[in-house]
């Protein structure tokens, strides 16, 4: 399940089903992004398919973290500098200095800006779904012990990592 968009581009099929619908450039384009993944969202959710759902979900979450993005910062880009070659793959600064926002007021900031709004009601009726906070719960129950996940199955991922015997060494 991972916190907020953790793991979104890992877990397979989930994410060549759902990527290829998320896009945020217009607000037309942003309407039809989130009510498509919103639809495969509630399939998955008719499947009972926690996974399938929290990966909709996650996507629907990045296409307003992203769309909020680039409201603030043309291009996308936030900091300044690339990633430490010990830190890529996480986020934060590290300390990289914060790139000036874009004005507010441009017409790009404001369709970014509505586009993120689109997509942030979309990921509120998400979390609201009675039968996502079912499959949620029930999910956690099963997986997650003292905040930690357990017994996943490592097909879940993309890259797994080589499967060994213990009993060798």
């Amino acid at each position: 399940m991972g916190r907020g968009e953790q793991g979104v581009l890992l877990v397979e099929p989930y994410k060549s089903e759902i990527l290829p619908h998320w896009r945020f450039a217009t607000l037309d384009i942003a309407q039809a992004s989130s009510q498509a993944i919103y639809a495969m969202f509630l399939d998955y959710l008719a499947q009972n398919d926690f996974v399938g759902a929290d990966m909709a979900r996650k996507f629907i979450q990045m296409g307003y973290t992203r769309a909020r993005r680039y409201a603030n910062h043309k291009g996308g880009k936030k900091y300044d500098g690339a990633v430490p070659a010990d830190k890529k793959g996480q986020s934060g600064a590290h300390g990289r200095d914060t790139l000036p926002q874009q004005p507010q007021d441009s017409e790009a900031a404001q369709i970014k800006a509505e586009s993120a709004q689109i997509f942030k009601k979309v990921w509120d009726d998400c979390r609201a779904n009675a039968d996502y906070q079912r499959l949620r719960k029930q999910h956690k129950a099963r997986y997650e012990h003292d905040g930690q996940y357990a017994d996943i199955p490592n097909d879940w991922l993309v890259e797994d990592k080589p499967k060994t015997n213990s009993s060798k060494q």
